[in-house]
């Protein structure tokens, strides 16, 4: 059985991707920062999957090397959790300073880190790593400087990555504005209900899985 960790799991793409490999027979360990929303969310999961929810910050190096020791046989890393940053969306000219720190922090630092940390594992098993990336982190959209350059550096590092380590596969993936959360908080929830669910994207991601094409950076209508 194939063994995958998802962050953000408790919903969004996270949580929809998580539905999608438990079908497909995955066993998984999920983590989030929402104890109750992650634990909601394994319950609702295939029944006969064999699923871990370990709740926790991915900004918190205690959580990380939780997930690392949970996780001895690896065959997937998906670093989803992400931050958007300081909302109303700012202009860079005047981006709280601090806040951008700690997007930092939790949009790139922390995924690296989650890497270090679960590699011997990935490396033993020729597994993957899949970063989600975004559309801000290659065009110019007003506002999201802040969440773009966070992007942005989690694509070089994936880009990096992928030639550092050839014994595994290092996607980075721009799932595209999807249904949730996070996009409504950055441009309403009327505009983001307009937005395709995530549950598309998942399926687009599971084919990308199983397809297991050299790493690089894709889109979702290149998934299509």
């Amino acid at each position: 059985m194939k063994h995958a960790l998802i962050t953000g799991a408790s919903r969004g793409l996270g949580l929809a991707l998580a539905r999608s490999l438990a079908a497909d027979g995955w066993a998984l360990t999920l983590t989030a920062r929402g104890e109750e929303d992650l634990h909601c969310a394994a319950f609702d999961l295939d029944t006969s999957a064999d699923v871990t929810a370990i709740a926790g910050d991915v900004t918190d190096p205690a959580h990380r090397a939780r997930l690392a020791e949970a996780v001895p046989r690896l065959d997937l890393l998906v670093n989803n959790a992400s931050g958007l940053g300081a909302v109303p969306l700012p202009p860079l000219a005047g981006y709280p300073l601090d806040d951008l720190r700690d997007l930092f922090e939790t949009n790139v630092i922390a995924p690296l880190a989650l890497i270090q940390a679960t590699l011997p594992a990935l490396r033993a098993r020729g597994g993957a790593v899949l970063n989600i990336s975004s559309d801000a982190a290659v065009e110019p959209y007003e506002g999201w400087g802040g969440y773009g350059a966070t992007k942005a550096a989690l694509d070089q590092i994936s880009n990096v990555l992928a030639v550092e380590e050839p014994g595994i596969t290092v996607w980075w993936v721009d799932p595209g504005e999807m249904r949730t959360r996070m996009l409504a908080d950055a441009v309403g929830a009327e505009e983001a209900a307009a937005a395709p669910e995530p549950e598309t994207v998942a399926s687009a991601l599971l084919r990308l899985i199983a397809a297991r094409p050299a790493g690089g950076r894709f889109t979702r209508d290149a998934l299509e």
